[in-house]
């Protein structure tokens, strides 16, 4: 079964002819302008034609979308592309969706938790790793404390800052 990855969130119709306004949710929105297609919650493939940057938005038209009360009805949804199509990664650069389910450990080789998520607040990105039995909590993705990502022995390494609480 193909993985599919969150790549953008549909924010508003464009236009009378059915174009779509894509807020991307990527750290590569340049990935848009190189699309064959988007795939949207309910399984349905749009075949992109044009791509293009409008302010922070992509205006995307599809073969399938054209009108602009059929983009309204598609107001507010994901879109995902396969995993396979993601572009490729620089070296020490990796896709949330490979850190899930990661356990993560201390610098002492200490358990902590499991990646979760990862969350963008504008000034840098946070780790949440859950915790059995705790809150989750949030690491700062800086090199300061993110000492090691090792996806063969499934394990992030990481420098505790000091006003995080662990048990």
């Amino acid at each position: 079964m193909d993985k599919h990855i969150v790549i953008g969130k549909i924010v508003a119709p464009h236009g009378v002819r059915g174009d779509i306004r894509i807020l991307p949710l990527t750290d590569k929105p340049e990935q848009f302008l190189d699309l064959d297609y988007l795939l949207l919650p309910d399984g349905k493939k749009l075949t992109v034609k044009n791509a293009r940057f409008h302010k922070n938005m992509v205006l995307v038209t599809t073969k399938e979308v054209t009108t602009m009360d059929a983009a309204e009805l598609l107001r507010d949804k994901d879109v995902s592309v396969n995993f396979e199509d993601l572009p490729q990664l620089e070296e020490g650069e990796f896709y949330v969706a490979d850190l899930i389910g990661l356990d993560v450990l201390d610098v002492e080789g200490k358990k902590i938790g499991t990646f979760k998520d990862a969350q963008s607040t504008g000034v840098n990105d946070y780790y949440i790793v859950a915790v059995p039995g705790q809150k989750d909590i949030l690491i700062p993705a800086l090199k300061r404390y993110v000492k090691e990502i090792n996806l063969a022995e499934h394990r992030i390494v990481v420098e505790m800052p000091q006003w995080v609480e662990t048990e």
